[in-house]
């Protein structure tokens, strides 16, 4: 089965979660056919993740039933596909941000990505304040998920 099939699977199938908004994510590069100039487009380009959305959360008594929407990021292959350097970094930072992150073959493999991230989200504390984590600017992770110019 090809990439694009597997992911209109995952696609439908997570829709029918009621906790659980996705939406596919175009990345890539294109000419303006104004200026002949490279233009990048998608979120977290290059490397941003084939699905975006958020998990919807009730957080603790404390926080009086307030909701918060966890991002979520899925990258959709297929059983043979390998993940690029580039994406691999950007679903590290999305996961080192607080958000569910992975890669998905299969409509099983995406909801059990959705359901561990958010058992794991009930499991842990938020990162300490002065924690690396925590102080993560989004020009940072930016920075850290952009490739590496080749040096050679």
């Amino acid at each position: 089965m090809s990439e694009t099939a597997i992911q209109q699977r995952i696609r439908l199938a997570l829709g029918k979660l009621p906790y659980l908004r996705i939406f596919r994510n175009n990345c890539g590069k294109l000419p303006d056919p104004r200026t002949g100039r490279w233009v990048e487009f998608g979120v977290g380009s290059p490397g941003g993740g084939d699905l975006l959305g958020w998990r919807t959360v009730e957080v603790t008594p404390e926080m009086v039933g307030q909701r918060v929407a966890v991002f979520t990021s899925i990258e959709v292959k297929t059983p043979t596909g390998r993940i690029r350097p580039e994406q691999e970094r950007w679903l590290k930072a999305v996961r080192a941000a607080g958000g569910i992150a992975g890669v998905a073959r299969s409509v099983e493999e995406a909801e059990a990505l959705v359901r561990q991230g958010f058992e794991q989200l009930n499991a842990t504390k938020p990162p300490h304040p002065q924690s690396d984590a925590a102080r993560l600017s989004p020009a940072q992770i930016m920075r850290d998920i952009a490739p590496k110019p080749d040096l050679r």
